[in-house]
């Protein structure tokens, strides 16, 4: 019975992954990252593909080498559920004690049931601990995809001691982005009244360039999703 739970539950999240954007399309637009309304997308701040802002905008708790599943794969090689509490809310932590038991009872049967139940486990987990971020679950991930330069650097830091790497590479790829948006912006001011077109491409540029620094201060400044969402879509 608990075998058929488990398939049932795996093909239900299949199923809802299958009807989401891609990955970093709808993150792009849930952080309104959009290039067409705010300019802050990776070729914004002048990191080409698998850049900062799409690396920061995505994470890795998905992946299949991500802390999440990391977590969890000893959770359950140790039978201590705790190690991997911490990464959920607490009103989801019930949920995650049944799905945890279940996983170590269909473990015991071995083989393919093993890795079944472990499988859905980290489904089960990282889909709770993105839906407590506000964020979809599209399926976990595969192991050593590109996750661009700040994840990486950032996990880097916290095991070297450092932040000194993050901060240059945060520093060096804002101060492109601000002085990219700010030129385009400067270099359309000076238009003839009469230019309409002109003026709705200075419009454009001059909403990018600001909407570019509202987005890097509410970061500084620790702001929420929701307020990062609320924030992504007011015009000027």
């Amino acid at each position: 019975m608990k075998m058929q739970q488990l398939l049932k539950s795996r093909l239900a999240l299949a199923l809802l992954a299958g009807t989401m954007y891609l990955t970093w399309k709808s993150l792009a637009q849930y952080f309104g990252l959009d290039q067409s309304i705010g300019g802050l997308g990776t070729d914004a701040i002048g990191l080409g593909n698998g850049g900062l802002a799409i690396a920061w905008a995505l994470g890795h708790c998905d992946g299949l080498d991500g802390p999440v599943v990391t977590a969890a794969r000893k959770s359950l090689e140790t039978g201590n559920v705790n190690l991997v509490l911490p990464w959920v809310r607490a009103e989801h932590e019930g949920e995650i004690r049944k799905v945890f038991d279940q996983a170590r009872s269909v473990r015991k049967l071995g083989g393919q049931a093993t890795e079944l139940a472990d499988t859905h486990f980290f489904e089960t987990l990282v889909r709770i601990h993105r839906a407590g971020e506000g964020a979809p679950f599209e399926g976990l991930q595969p192991a050593g995809r590109d996750l661009g330069l700040a994840v990486p650097a950032a996990d880097k830091a916290l095991e070297n001691g450092s932040i000194e790497q993050v901060e240059k590479l945060l520093t060096d790829a804002i101060r492109h982005g601000v002085h990219r948006h700010f030129e385009a912006a400067l270099s359309r001011r000076n238009f003839g009244p009469d230019d309409v077109e002109a003026g709705r491409a200075y419009v454009e540029a001059y909403v990018r360039y600001v909407h570019y620094v509202e987005r890097l201060w509410q970061a500084a400044q620790g702001a929420t999703h929701d307020h990062e969402q609320h924030h992504a879509v007011h015009g000027h």
